[in-house]
């Protein structure tokens, strides 16, 4: 079996309540027409990008009464889910991103606290 980029994504795990985004691709010039440098797309205070993994959610404290050994651990820990789904664009903090080159390409892992806004392609 020949291991692909696409397949090495979907092994993947993203842990808690964080989410895996691939920035846009930055346009160069502003609406004026203007060309930007390089490196000022990276310095704005609000990013956006395609969600491409999505955590668990955020974990709920096991109760102390539940104490049964013959439980595996995935059923004694339970997840709250989050919003975010594969797909989605986020419009998200950068301050609460942290970016990460993984075979090659540019991602943010971003908590769901750090996301402000979602758009979602509705099926009609």
């Amino acid at each position: 079996m020949r291991i692909t980029p696409d397949h090495k994504i979907k092994n993947l795990i993203v842990v808690g309540d964080r989410v895996l985004i691939k920035p846009k691709k930055a346009s160069n010039k502003t609406r004026g027409g203007l060309y930007l440098p390089p490196g000022v797309q990276e310095k704005e205070k609000i990013q956006s990008g395609y969600i491409v993994k999505v955590g668990p959610g955020y974990p709920l404290p096991i109760p102390a009464d539940e104490d049964d050994a013959w439980k595996g651990k995935e059923e004694m820990v339970k997840y709250i889910p989050l919003q975010a789904e594969p797909g989605d664009l986020a419009i998200f903090l950068q301050k609460g991103a942290v970016e990460v080159v993984y075979e090659g390409e540019k991602y943010f892992i971003v908590p769901q606290a750090s996301i402000l806004m979602l758009e979602r392609e509705s099926e009609l």
